[in-house]
Order: C-alpha cells, then structure tokens, then sequence
C-alpha cells in the first residue's frame, strides 16, 4: 500500500488492450483541489481516438457477448477482489484527485467494490421469462441479450463509484465499452482500468479515450456504431445529449442533478435531524447530486434547528481530505468555488438572512486550494433562485412551513426530483410522505445522502430520462430484450388466425 502524494502522473489512452498516445500529443494539468498544484497531466484526445477505441469495441464485443455471462461475471468477481485488496491506496488516489475527505473516498471506493459484487451475482441471473404460448405445441419465451457498444461519460465528483454503476452492468451484459471521464479526475479511471486489466478482461472489451467534452463526449455521443450512452452530469449538457440521441434514434440514459430537501417536522428528533443535514449539506462539501441545499423545517421547531445547526457546523473542520481530523474537503476548482460565490451574492439580494459562511476561504496552510466555508441561509422563500437552482456546493437555505402539506408542496415545487427526506416521529407523515414526495429517492430520518447499490438510483422530473443506476434496473439500460417463439408442432401456425 502506497501513501505517497501524488506528483508527474500522466493519463493517457487504453484502446484495444494498450495504453497509448495519438501521433499528435496534448495534454491538461491535472490539479488537486486541496493544494492547487499540478499532480499530473491528461491527455486531450480527438474524434480520431474515439473512432479508433469504437473500432476495437465493435470487435471485442462479438466475441465476448458469446462468453457466458456466469463466465463474463466471474471476471467481475476478481475485480472486485482486486479494489477490494487496493482501497486504501484508491482512496488516497481519490482524495489527492477529488478534494473528497478519506473516509468518504473509502466509501466511495467500498461502493464500487460493493457493486462488481452485485453485478457479478447478475452473471447468473440475466434472468428472461417463459410464458405459455396461445397456440399448442409452441414455447414462448423473451431473454435478454447485450445491446452492443455503450459510451459512457462520468462526472469527477464519483470518478470511480459512477464509473462502477455504468460499467460493470455494461460488461456483465455482454457489452463492451467506451469511456470518457471527466478531465478533472481521470486518475481514478486509469487505475479501475489496470484492474480491469490485471483481472483478465479480454482487449477492446474496455476502452478509454481521454479529453474534452466537446472533443471526445460529442463524439461518442454522434458515433453511429455506439449503440447506448450513459451520462451522469448537468442537466444543460444531458439535455443536448438527449436531443442528439433523439435524432439518432439511439439509447441514452441521463442522471442529472438535484435540489434535494430535508423536511424537519415539529416532532422530529432534533439532534438527529442536525446531524443528517450537516452530513448531507456538506459532505464533499456539498457536491453530491444527492446533496441536502434545502430544509424545509416546521415554523414551531425552527429557531431550535437553526442553533443547533449553528453550534454543529462551528465545530466542522476545513482542509485537505487526506488529514483524518478534516471533515470539510475544497471544492472541485475555481470555477466552482466562484459559481458557489456569486449564488451566495445572489441569496443576499434576494432578501435571505445569512447565518453562517458566505465566503471563500484563504487556507493557512493550502493558499492555493479551492475551500468555502459551510454556508447557512434560513427565511429562504421556495421560490428564491438558491431554493430553485442546484448551487453545488456547501450551501443550505432554510425554508419555514406551516404544515406537513406544506412541506411536501415545497418539497416537490423544484424542476428536479432526486432525493428528500424526512425527519418525524408519525408513522402516519411517515407513509404519506413515500407516496406524496415526487423524487426517486426518499430517506426517513436520515438525509438525503447515502444510496446502496441493490436499489434503482435515479429521480424524476429534470433529475433524468427515466432510467436508473445501480440495482437490477440498470440491465435494463444495457440489455436488449428479444422474444423467442418454438413452434415443435411441425406445422404452420398463424398465432391469433389460428386460435381456436
């Protein structure tokens, strides 16, 4: 195990089963949001690359959907054995990458070792279904079979757990892949590569292709013998995709943003609540699709929460990730630590009440790193840009209710539909509230954070398309289903002309 920093790394191409380079070389600095500095670089690949790594996957992926998939899984078996054995050295990679602090990077790792397993198990159930046939002497069944080529672009706030939730179902299904990372975090993708390397997937069945979106993801995107993609990112950028795969009548799968809230009832466990909220609020400092920016608390408990939440968020640290005691990591890079800044402006003129944060902050000892302070607005009307827009980023508003109703209302008046969660001690609230709140996800005194991978991820309204990661659902996105008739009665039959 290493604990080295990291320093001079550089990422290039894996095509075809070899890591390479095109005849004409550019590359990005890699930067670690903590420090500012340079850890390493990435190179900034061309149309010419993607059609390359296509052309290698197109290959590789008739030969290994004949592979059977008890096979293809016992290939994600090792790899999960592999992260497994490699978790600290990953999340060290992860934090110096990310800003993320080490236990989340940990976890986040654990996520993916978690899902090889999962999706391994689904190696033996692809399951299809038989059905009885209308006519006699005839079997009718509908089995499930690999789409082809997937794309898949990743965001660099999960650069190896989404990674894991796209690609692993792709393969167990047959598929093979190509893959695009975000340019802010393509170390984490080279190392879940070279295990997939040094766990025996053939060549071509995974294939990376580094660089810029406009460059690369349009690309993969247009390519007509890419048959899926999957996108995990902004609504503006997954709402071009969805356009471009309209007219190319192909498959896409979008997992978008969110504007998630916590509900905090008058009979709610109040320090229980604080502590759901500052871990959904801030943890990776707030840049989490999933990520708690709005509490919608009960008039009658209000001022409570907000001094329990004051005192709570004194005592979170701000630093680099990799230190134990740090609970707060820096922001991805100055672009969104001035996006994060000019929403906070904008909560002021807005009329919001500022109670806490509000500013970048200049690190004694990482001058250079991207850090703002946790940050807490309350009196925030539901329709106040912050109480609409997806800031990503430490920032929380506090929006008073009169009700339950109300709540829900609140809840639910935002374009995304990710996540929400509720704090209360009435079983009734409990089960109106799984039905009444519009998001794929719903928490019961808990945040809004923390998804397993068993279950379907994914939310409504402009969060996405419709489709989910993780859980079994996501062989849906990367499986075709046919339906198979056995007509062994030696005769033509015209299935409803010759129904008796």
């Amino acid at each position: 195990m290493s604990n080295a920093v990291i320093s001079g790394e550089k990422v290039v191409n894996y095509i075809n089963g070899e890591w390479t380079v095109p005849v004409k070389e550019k590359y990005a600095a890699i930067i670690n949001p903590a420090t500012g500095e340079a850890i390493g670089d990435i190179l900034l690949s061309s149309k010419e690359d993607v059609d390359r790594a296509v052309e290698a996957a197109k290959k590789a992926q008739k030969k290994w959907a004949l592979v059977p998939a008890p096979q293809r899984a016992e290939l994600l078996y090792r790899v999960g054995l592999i992260m497994k054995e490699r978790k600290e050295e990953l999340a060290r990679i992860l934090t110096q990458e990310m800003g993320k602090v080490i236990e989340e990077a940990r976890g986040e790792v654990q996520e993916g070792i978690d899902m090889a397993f999962y999706m391994a198990g689904e190696g033996r159930r692809l399951f299809g279904n038989t059905t009885p046939s209308e006519l006699k002497d005839k079997f009718a069944m509908s089995i499930r079979v690999p789409v082809g080529i997937v794309g898949i672009i990743t965001p660099w706030n999960f650069p190896i757990a989404i990674a894991t939730w796209k690609s692993f179902p792709a393969i167990v299904g047959g598929n093979a892949v190509v893959w695009k990372p975000a340019t802010e975090t393509p170390l984490m993708a080279r190392e879940l590569v070279k295990i997939f390397e040094e766990a025996g997937l053939p060549k071509g069945v995974i294939n990376l292709v580094c660089g810029s979106g406009s460059q690369v993801g349009n690309a993969i995107v247009e390519h007509p013998d890419i048959d899926v993609i999957s996108f995990t990112g902004s609504n503006e950028v997954g709402r071009t995709i969805a356009e471009t795969c309209g007219r190319l009548l192909k498959r896409v799968s979008l997992e978008m943003g969110g504007k998630n809230a916590v509900i905090v009832m008058d009979d709610a466990d109040l320090t229980l609540a604080v502590e759901g909220i500052l871990w959904s609020a801030f943890g990776t400092s707030g840049q989490r699709c999933t990520a708690c920016s709005r509490v919608i608390v009960h008039e009658s408990v209000k001022e409570q929460l907000e001094e329990r939440l004051l005192v709570a968020m004194e005592k979170l640290t701000l630093g680099n990730g990799l230190d134990e005691s740090v609970k707060v990591g820096p922001v991805i890079n100055g672009n969104a630590l001035q996006k994060i800044h000019k929403y906070v402006g904008i909560g002021k003129d807005e009329g919001a009440k500022l109670l806490a944060g509000g500013s970048i902050v200049k690190h004694e000892e990482y001058t250079n790193g991207y850090y703002y302070e946790p940050t807490l607005f309350t009196d925030v009307k539901p329709d106040m840009r912050i109480a609409q827009e997806e800031i990503f980023g430490p920032v929380v508003s506090i929006i008073p209710v009169k009700s339950f109703e109300e709540a829900i209302e609140v809840n639910n008046g935002v374009t995304y539909g990710l996540s929400s969660s509720i704090f209360t001690r009435d079983v009734n609230r409990v089960f109106a509230a799984q039905r009444d709140l519009d998001t794929g996800i719903v928490y019961v005194n808990a945040g809004t954070t923390g998804a397993e991978i068993h279950l379907p991820f994914g939310g409504t309204k402009g969060t996405g398309n419709g489709h989910r990661d993780s859980g079994v659902q996501a062989l849906d996105v990367f499986t075709e289903w046919k339906s198979v008739y056995v007509d062994y009665s030696g005769k033509l039959q015209r299935a409803q002309i010759d129904v008796e």
